[in-house]
C-alpha cells in the first residue's frame, strides 16, 4: 500500500514505515503529524485518485528529526564587469516516518 502526498509544495510517494525528508514542519521531534493532502491511494492494485484530494484519507507519521541540508553556494558573474557575488544557503528539513495509511 502507498500513497502520494502534498506537503510543502511538493509531491512524496509514501510507504508505511519509510522514512522520506519533507520541507520543514512547524512541530517538535517526537510529535505526530497527519496529512489530509493526500493525492493518489493505491492498496494491491485499487487505485483511488483525488480530483485534486481524496476525502477521508490520511497519512500518519511521526517526526524523527528536525534538521538542515548541506550547504550550497550561489555564485554570479557577469563577463568583464567586474561583478562577481557569492551566497550560501542551507534548506532546512523535517525527517518524517509513515506510520499508517487511513484509507
Amino acid at each position: 500500500m502507498y500513497a502520494i502526498i502534498r506537503t510543502g509544495g511538493k509531491q512524496y510517494r509514501v510507504e508505511p514505515g519509510e522514512t522520506v525528508c519533507v520541507e520543514k514542519l512547524a512541530a517538535d521531534q517526537g510529535a505526530s503529524v497527519k496529512i489530509d493532502d493526500v493525492l493518489l491511494v493505491s492498496n494491491e492494485g485499487d487505485v483511488r485518485v483525488g480530483n485534486p484530494c481524496l476525502s477521508g484519507v490520511s497519512v500518519l507519521g511521526t517526526i524523527v528529526d528536525q534538521g538542515r541540508g548541506r550547504k550550497i553556494r550561489v555564485f554570479k558573474y557577469k563577463h568583464r564587469k567586474h561583478y562577481r557575488r557569492t551566497r550560501g544557503h542551507r534548506q532546512s528539513y523535517t525527517a518524517l516516518r509513515i506510520d499508517s495509511i487511513e484509507a
